[in-house]
Formats: structure tokens, sequence, C-alpha cells
């Protein structure tokens, strides 16, 4: 895997609109919280374009990640909102873009499209704070501390021990960290950009109100896919929201049922994606280690170079 440059103050940083329009006061607050970090956001205005569903015509947007690239002085991109859209710029977007220059890509949500893109492109990225809901709302709702230290830190990031992650399977397990949000994972599949899950991957899945029958069919698809096979192991988000209206059933159960029997671990509740509260940011291309004893998460490999 290639590893983008680390960020360092002062680096300017592109404001980018894959997938859905977004509010205009959170693009200019998430900005702000990236000045008060040291960066220098700027952004197209073609960002500002809206359609029925999305920020801008395909051409607009795709257009707009092209200029990001494809600039010398942009040392990241970051996203503004997920929502719906990434996944019609796949056909479009060229790797030349991003194997001359590797970026920092940061989002997450419909942005797991063009982070499975990345990954197939051999490049790093991370699942990270985008401005709308995340930035724009400073700390309580991002963490701050694994956000910065993954985009600057070239060293491995070691432990991550977010309070709240539970067992569902035992187990060690050490390989490549990939996935993002299940809805978006699976959406993918049967096309040429599906989610690459080289053997022995680590498997990042999160999402935000889905049923748990919903959620158990998207990972029926998974296993029937291969993709469960080849992991060594599985990491849950908090997933919000995803229990049954009513209590009948809860999501958490459903999966550790679901996986009895899974060859390697599985965690439930680690707080990123989706995360009720503050997000901790996740690398994507990396090496991490799994277990069911503490520390569960530990990132042996650095994000940036």
């Amino acid at each position: 895997m290639t590893r983008p440059g680390r960020l360092c103050p002062g680096d300017r940083v592109a404001l980018v609109a894959p997938a859905s329009g977004f509010r205009r006061d959170a693009l200019e607050r998430g900005a702000d919280e990236l000045r008060q970090l040291g960066l220098e956001p700027v952004y197209s205005p073609a960002i500002l374009e809206r359609t029925r569903f999305e920020a801008g015509r395909p051409s607009v947007r795709m257009q707009v990640l092209r200029e990001a690239w494809c600039d010398p002085a942009v040392r990241a991109l970051v996203a503004v909102r997920g929502g719906y859209g990434s996944q019609q710029l796949l056909p479009l977007l060229e790797p030349a873009w991003v194997q001359h220059d590797p970026k920092l890509f940061i989002g997450y949500s419909d942005m797991t499209a063009l982070q499975a893109w990345l990954l197939a492109q051999g490049v790093a990225s991370l699942h990270g704070p985008m401005l709308d809901g995340r930035l724009s709302d400073g700390e309580v709702r991002y963490h701050r501390e694994s956000f910065w230290s993954l985009v600057t830190d070239d060293r491995p990031a070691g432990p991550q021990e977010p309070e709240g992650v539970e067992v569902l399977i035992p187990g060690d397990a050490r390989g490549l960290a990939v996935g993002g949000t299940l809805t978006q994972v699976v959406s993918l599949l049967g096309t040429p950009w599906g989610m690459p899950v080289p053997r022995g991957a680590v498997l990042w899945l999160e999402d935000v109100n889905e049923r748990p029958y919903r959620m158990h069919r998207m990972l029926t698809q998974l296993a029937q896919s291969g993709a469960l096979a080849r992991a060594s192991a599985v990491v849950f988000g908090e997933c919000p929201g995803c229990d049954e209206p009513g209590g009948s059933h809860q999501w958490r159960d459903v999966a550790g049922e679901f996986f009895q029997g899974f060859h390697g671990p599985v965690l439930f509740g680690y707080p990123f994606g989706h995360a009720a509260g503050a997000q901790w940011s996740v690398p994507f291309g990396v090496h991490v280690r799994v277990s069911g004893t503490a520390p569960h998460v530990v990132f042996d490999e650095a994000l940036v170079i």
C-alpha cells in the first residue's frame, strides 16, 4: 500500500462534495475547525451546485475531485458530507490522479465507495470526520486526538482503546484494515469497483438507522460473496438506530448470533463512522491487530509518511 504524506501546519486541504448537498453554515463551521487545527481549507464554488439528490452533476463533482487530486498545492481532500452520489463517480475516476501524487482522503459513509476505489489503487485513506455533522460541531462529534495524530504522525498509532468496545467472538488476528459503511460495501458487490477484501484482512463495518433484518441480509450477501471467509477479523461500529423499533431485536445480539463459529475475533461498538457521540478515526490500508483481550485494537503501521 502507498501511504500519503503527513499533514503539517499551514497545509492546504481541499473540501470536496462527491455525494449529497450540505448546509452552507456546516461548510463554514467545519472549515473554521480545520483552521483551528492549523490547516488551510480551500474549495471550488462548484461544490455549491445542486441537483435532485447530489451536490451537482457527476461531471461537476468529478472535476472537483480531479482538480484537487492534481493540484500540487493541495495535501489532502476532506469530504463535506456523505448521503448519496459517490458511486456514480467511480467510472469517471482515473488512477493516474492518485498514483502520481498520493494525497490523504478523509471521509466516511457514502465516501466508502471512493475509499474502496483508493484501496484498489493501493492508496491508504482515513475513515474519519467530514465537515457536516462532525467537524462543524467540534469535539463533541469527533475525537480530535485520534484524527489529528493519524493525519500528522508518521509513527504507528499503536493501541486505540475507546470505551464501550465489546468482544462478541474471542481470538487474535492481524491484517490490512478495510471496510466502511455496510450499505455502501454491499452496494459495490457485483460491480468492477467492489471493496477489496484481501485474504486475512480486518473488516471494519458500521451503519446507521438500518433495522436488524436489513443488516442481517447485507451480512448474508457479504458472506455469500466470499468476503467474510477471506477476513481474519471483523470490527463493528456502534451502529446507532439499528435496533428494532420497540426493542424486540437488538442488533448487537443479532450480530453475535450471525458470527457464531466465525474463525477470528469479532468486536462490537467501536465508535467509528456513524458514531452516536465523538467519532474515532480509523485508517484503511494499514495493518492492524485485533484481539479479544485488551488492548483490542493496535495499529502497527502509520497512515502517513
